[in-house]
């Protein structure tokens, strides 16, 4: 699934894609197009017009267009959804996607004057477009987030730890697997109160959350974590050995350690 190493992969990849006059746009189904905008927006905003800069801000990808109008175009990808450019993408398979291509899955088109492409392909529908789209609704880059921003985010929360960690307007980025491998890396219970974490938790949360973001993203994706092999039912913790525990924490399938996840 695209957590933040895949985005910002599809970040790096999108910079092919920059100073390209656009003239198309193809979105066959309109409700992958969110918020108030409309197909018919989207293809005013970008035909005749070329995007200028490629951002992420925690698992939303920016496109900037070019000119004095300010406009961004927002892209969003769900569980299963997969930035193509030019025909190649810097991820090729997504944990719980489909390995199959249908060119049905082609959920948003960008065609460029000289003939190349920027897709986005979607199985399941789960991702969308949106014109400016409100960034100031996400919290910190995870993967810029300070021990001060990291305390503020779980501070005085009755929360989960890991809903806490996983609530994109608190600390953008995070998804399921990226979660979890980081709050066993750290040795927290992802059931803890998100509040209660001593000043010495917090130290150690926060040095594994981006030992573990840059360990992923050298690896290549949020599924290159070293839990994810035994996200399963009998499997075992790869430090100590213990069967994992499976819970719903916020409603996402939660596996972790009961013996050294405390």
């Amino acid at each position: 699934m695209p957590e933040l190493p895949e985005v910002e992969a599809y970040r790096r990849r999108a910079q092919d894609a920059l100073g390209r006059p656009i003239t198309a746009v193809g979105i066959p189904d309109p409700r992958y197009v969110r918020g108030t905008t409309r197909v018919r927006d989207v293809a005013d905003a970008l035909v005749g017009h070329r995007f200028a800069a490629a951002r992420r801000h925690g698992k939303l990808l920016v496109l900037d267009l070019e000119g004095a109008t300010g406009r961004r175009l927002g892209l969003r990808f769900g569980m299963t959804g997969r930035l193509v450019v030019d025909g190649a993408g810097p991820v090729d398979r997504l944990l719980y996607s489909s390995t199959r291509d249908e060119p049905r899955w082609d959920r948003f088109v960008v065609v460029f004057e000289d003939g190349g492409t920027l897709v986005v392909v979607d199985p399941r529908l789960l991702g969308g477009v949106e014109l400016d789209p409100c960034e100031d609704r996400l919290g910190p880059d995870a993967l810029a987030l300070s021990p001060a921003q990291l305390r503020d985010a779980l501070a005085a929360s009755a929360a989960p730890l890991k809903t806490r960690l996983m609530d994109q307007g608190r600390v953008a980025g995070l998804g399921n697997l990226i979660a979890d491998e980081v709050l066993w890396r750290a040795g927290l219970a992802p059931t803890r109160r998100a509040g209660a974490l001593t000043a010495a938790e917090l130290r150690r949360l926060h040095r594994h959350l981006r030992g573990t973001l840059d360990d992923l993203l050298a690896r290549g994706g949020s599924h290159t974590g070293d839990l994810v092999p035994a996200r399963r039912a009998g499997g075992r913790c790869p430090r100590d050995g213990t069967e994992l525990t499976r819970s719903v924490v916020g409603g996402r399938t939660s596996w972790w350690c009961g013996t050294h996840q405390r």
